[in-house]
């Protein structure tokens, strides 16, 4: 698995998230939003949820979660975290 693809897709994703964030909060809010190639492919209420979905869809392993909330907050690539 190629790091430097991971952390342009993370990058890559939070930029687009920024900007999507004003027009997801009315209806995402607290939610997952599970990333890919700068685009949302779904949304899931715990994070834990949100990463098993990206593992199970993406055998690379390249997308990246981002929560929906009002101060944005990077969180980068979760392939090794299982939080439930």
């Amino acid at each position: 698995m190629d790091r430097t693809q991971q952390a342009r897709e993370v990058d890559r994703n939070y930029d687009a998230f920024v900007r999507m964030l004003a027009s997801l909060l009315s209806e995402h809010r607290n939610e997952f939003a599970l990333m890919r190639d700068a685009k949302i492919v779904e949304f899931f209420e715990r994070p834990g949820d949100a990463n098993r979905a990206g593992v199970d869809r993406f055998p690379d392993q390249i997308f990246s979660i981002q929560e929906v909330t009002d101060e944005p907050i990077d969180l980068g690539f979760w392939s090794h975290v299982d939080p439930h």
